[in-house]
């Protein structure tokens, strides 16, 4: 009997999957371009299973059923790339390839293109959950060629995580890279609220002096609200957890965060599209500057100040805290939403944007409660643009705004910087003012470029120069829209 699909890559990932596959009753072939690996893995986690070793590409091909099912679990980029050339002289027209690493989605676009005009089916499936969701249930984001759906369709939805209703974690996305355009802003959220929760720890610990302990009882307390998630959960658990000597191990680790570039490229696209992700891309820098630690070091000493105490009641700063945090969270999934949005209508994807919010709802890094509640939203209104037109969504942050306020103000007031927190509320008073002062921006760019204007008073589309000096000239500048 052959087997159902094959995976190529034998790290953490690969690895995990193929076990969960083999849990779900998939007969699955896995191989390693360095074939000691097979081995090991075969006589290692893979001991006792129905999986299959292959130690060349052909090898791989011929123990697999028609059409083939192709999993690459390999690094992003050329890699990719690699694996795809050295395969396609084995298999036959109809065979599907997937590409379950982090990809650019461009990258997907023209492998789905270049690989459609040699008769393979491609697919580019985004995978979220890390090492135990692979293992036990990751989200999955597939994109690509729908014609391949049906055949990896029993295969992923066995294996993806589940919500408490039952609905598996996994369902078709849209052509081309749009698979892997979901999964690259789900990581860029899942930037924008890891750095959110970092901000409320430094609030808690240097503005508030809180301890460990009493900081672990409270992400523990927050669980119980609507800020229950996996980063919460997560959080709270690192917040407890001593060293050997019994202090905090978190305050043992060097303050320089990493990166892979998933938040990089979702900022990138922003720009490129014209969609204000604020938050996404000041989680970014925020890690930018953390990498900066000599420079920061030596800039201490030139600037030399101490975070102020925040006097008051505890509990309630603690309550405005954890209202700031959840508003600033709808912000940075509303700004990723509307990223989607413009993706979707500028590649004709047609995402189903009630249904991305159900494939985040468990397995994947940022699944949380709170993306039942944007499910339902995009279900009652399929064309929303903005999550804070939603009734439950717009009362939430209302609701928040005079303590958002009061902790934003605050932070600034006391040294501590929030530009995350800050960057979400600066972005609600902009997107939600009718009148913002780029009136006077526009009059600049004529004035310097005769790059023109329209009229408030006049229909819109139709522009108007002005000689702001009398010497200038009346030739307009050609108009652009980035």
């Amino acid at each position: 009997m052959k087997g159902d699909i094959g995976v190529i890559g034998l790290a953490v990932m690969g690895q995990n999957l193929i076990l969960n596959m083999n849990d779900k009753g998939f007969k699955v072939v896995a191989y390693n371009r360095t074939t000691s690996k097979v081995d090991d893995f075969l006589n290692g986690a893979g001991k006792g299973t129905q999986i299959i070793g292959a130690h060349s590409l052909q090898e791989l091909v011929d123990k697999l059923e028609k059409p083939r099912k192709i999993m690459m679990m390999v690094r992003a980029g050329s890699a990719v790339d690699e694996f795809i050339e050295q395969i396609v002289p084995y298999l036959d027209k109809g065979d599907i390839l997937i590409d379950g690493g982090n990809a650019n989605y461009p990258d997907t676009n023209r492998r789905c293109i270049e690989l459609a005009e040699k008769g393979i089916r491609f697919i580019g499936a985004g995978v979220s959950g890390g090492e135990e969701g692979a293992r036990h249930g990751p989200s999955i984001m597939p994109g690509g060629d729908v014609s391949a759906w049906e055949f990896v369709k029993p295969i992923f939805q066995a294996i993806a995580a589940k919500t408490p209703a039952g609905e598996p974690c996994c369902d078709w996305v849209g052509d081309q890279g749009a698979g892997h355009f979901v999964k690259m802003v789900h990581n860029g959220i899942e930037y924008g609220d890891m750095q959110l929760i970092c901000e409320a720890y430094q609030f808690m610990k240097e503005g508030l002096c809180m301890t460990h302990e009493e900081m672990h009882e409270t992400f523990q307390q927050w669980q119980k609200t609507e800020l229950d998630s996996y980063l919460i959960d997560i959080t709270t658990d690192i917040l407890a957890y001593k060293d050997s000597d019994g202090s905090p191990l978190v305050e043992k680790i060097l303050d320089t965060a990493g990166q892979k570039g998933t938040g990089k490229w979702t900022g990138i696209n922003a720009l490129d599209m014209g969609i204000p992700l604020t938050l996404i891309t000041e989680s970014v820098f925020a890690r930018c500057v953390s990498a900066l630690k000599d420079q920061r070091t030596a800039a201490a000493r030139l600037f030399p100040h101490s975070v102020c105490k925040i006097e008051g009641d505890r509990a309630q700063w603690l309550e405005a805290l954890r209202q700031t945090l959840l508003a600033s969270k709808i912000v940075s999934y509303a700004q990723g939403f509307m990223l989607m949005h413009e993706a979707s209508e500028t590649y004709g994807w047609k995402l189903n944007y009630g249904n991305t919010a159900l494939l985040w709802r468990a397995g994947c890094i940022i699944r949380s409660v709170f993306l039942g509640n944007i499910r339902d939203a995009y279900e009652k209104n399929p064309d929303l643009v903005w999550l804070g037109q939603d009734d439950y969504f717009r009362q939430i942050l209302q609701a928040a705004l005079p303590q958002w306020r009061k902790v934003v103000a605050k932070s600034i007031e006391s040294a501590i910087p929030m530009p995350c927190m800050t960057a979400a509320l600066t972005f609600l008073d902009s997107y939600t003012s009718a009148r913002l002062p780029a009136n006077l921006l526009q009059a600049q760019r004529d004035y310097f470029g005769a790059h023109t204007y329209e009229r408030v008073d006049a229909p819109r589309g139709e522009f108007f120069h002005t000689n702001w000096t009398g010497t200038g000239g009346d030739t307009a500048s050609s108009t652009y829209e980035v």
